[in-house]
């Protein structure tokens, strides 16, 4: 399911959205030249290792407070980066836009924070040996985005382009479904990694999951108003 819009107008243009949006993309074109994940270069130098935590990194680069922030500006590719900024495009204009740019800025890291420390904590208790594995990415304060938009706006609906192989169609679905669907193969895929952990590196769910709750947990905490109702 590819998110494609939501049916919730904002009071004013979500300047931090925006600006976030234009920071990764640069940090991805600019300071990553485009590049892949590689264990060299920009990724090894500012992306995050859990192993930073513990110094047990064979090879570091800058040292985890640091890297717990760049991290987050960084991606794997062009498909890692496009669609993180999509969901960050559709979910957050409208949860900047019940907090306040400040508001929603600060939340926005603290939802990464929550994300990377999770990861880390799972990593280093069930899979050590893959501490040293690069984490990229704005997934999991995006995930906190997604659940702060799960608990202020349920009702709205995304419009939705649904791919099952050659069948392609568009649904609107309400907000509550969508994004309670994310959250539980997000959780479906940590109860693999948990039983399985992967070695090899892969997609770090707990992140998601991580950043998620922190959303739920913490957005009414930071909202100052309520969102402007669906269109329809």
């Amino acid at each position: 399911m590819i998110p494609l819009r939501d049916n919730v107008p904002t009071r004013h243009f979500p300047v931090v959205t925006v600006g976030l949006i234009v920071a990764n993309v640069l940090s991805y074109f600019v300071f990553q030249e485009g590049t892949t994940v590689a264990a060299d270069g920009p990724v090894l130098e500012y992306a995050y290792q859990p192993c930073e935590v513990n110094d047990s990194c064979p090879v570091q680069g800058q040292d985890w407070p640091l890297t717990s922030f760049t991290s987050m500006f960084m991606h794997g590719d062009i498909l890692h980066l496009g669609g993180n900024m999509l969901f960050l495009w559709i979910f957050g204009n409208n949860v900047e836009d019940t907090m306040g740019r400040v508001r929603y800025l600060v939340f926005y890291l603290l939802a990464g924070y929550a994300a990377t420390a999770l990861q880390t904590f799972v990593t280093l208790e069930i899979s050590p040996n893959s501490a040293d594995i690069p984490n990229l990415g704005a997934s999991g304060a995006i995930s906190g985005v997604l659940g702060a938009y799960l608990l202020i706006l349920p009702h709205a609906k995304v419009l939705t382009a649904i791919v099952l192989g050659f069948i392609f169609f568009l649904r609107e679905i309400p907000a509550l479904f969508f994004l309670g669907v994310y959250f539980l193969f997000q959780l479906w895929q940590a109860g693999g990694q948990w039983t399985n952990p992967p070695e090899g590196g892969g997609v770090a769910v707990f992140a998601h999951v991580g950043g998620f709750l922190f959303g739920l947990a913490a957005v009414y905490l930071f909202r100052t108003r309520k969102p402007l109702r669906p269109t329809h």
